[in-house]
């Protein structure tokens, strides 16, 4: 693991692949870290130099005051790059992630070959679902991350994936139990906050739309407002609920890819 100074405190990081090659910034998703985009390391960093971060307020990085909003996570992104030298790179975020790719497009296009947002929206719920989470977080503290990572399992899997695969499963899921409640309640502002149904249209970069079918968070419908938006925007639709990366697994991986290679 590695660290950039931020004004602020030090963001994590951890970027492996071939160093000639093309940088690939991969964005977690809300109460998670870097580690949810392990499945796709080995097919990933075949071809691409990949950097991934844990966000502000999660993983091993900075947590401050917040709240936080989604520019300021856009613009951690932008200070990783600029510290790490990096003119410009592709992007593939989840959740949160893809709220920080959509910011990175409509903002710094200039910083970007392709973009890839998963599992996400131009705005994501609204504050009736938000503020009493972000109430029960910062009252209730560790109890509540775990009581979240709880529910959070049928929120992010499929019913016969949580059962089959809890191998897959329960590593991800128990990141969210390790996050701080501060910076968790910090980044669910953001989210809250965050509405690009104005400004995605115009984005012009190559950009990928990832839904899962079974998403009941960021539904297919909220990826199909999107891409309808974006000129030239691609839409795939995987068999998953709202970790599409972990629950589709090679056929993910292998559809980004696809787009990213083209």
């Amino acid at each position: 693991m590695s660290a950039v100074q931020l004004a602020d405190g030090q963001l994590n990081y951890l970027l492996q692949g071939p160093e000639d090659a093309p940088v690939l910034v991969l964005s977690n998703s809300l109460g998670t870290d870097l580690h949810m985009w392990d499945a796709q390391m080995p097919a990933f960093t075949e071809h691409f130099r990949v950097l991934r971060y844990d966000t502000r307020g999660h993983g091993q990085s900075l947590v401050t005051e917040g709240p936080y909003s989604i520019e300021q996570n856009g613009r951690d992104v932008l200070a990783l790059l600029d510290a790490l030298d990096i003119g410009k790179a592709y992007f593939c975020g989840l959740s949160m992630g893809g709220l920080i790719g959509q910011w990175l497009a409509i903002n710094a296009p200039q910083r970007l070959h392709k973009v890839v947002v998963c599992n996400t929206a131009a705005k994501i719920g609204n504050p009736d679902v938000w503020n009493p989470r972000i109430e029960t977080v910062l009252r209730d503290g560790t109890a509540a991350m775990v009581a979240l990572r709880d529910a959070s399992i049928a929120r992010w899997f499929t019913p016969e994936f949580a059962e089959a695969e809890p191998a897959k499963v329960e590593p991800i899921v128990g990141m969210l139990a390790q996050t701080s409640p501060q910076g968790y309640a910090a980044n669910c502002a953001a989210v809250r906050d965050a509405d690009f149904r104005e400004q995605i249209a115009t984005i012009t970069l190559p950009f990928l739309v990832v839904c899962g079918i079974h998403d009941a968070v960021t539904t297919v419908t909220d990826g199909q407002f999107m891409a309808s938006r974006i000129a030239g925007a691609q839409q795939v639709e995987f068999h998953a609920a709202h970790l599409s990366n972990v629950e589709a697994g090679d056929l993910f991986s292998q559809r980004v890819l696809d787009f990213l290679l083209a």
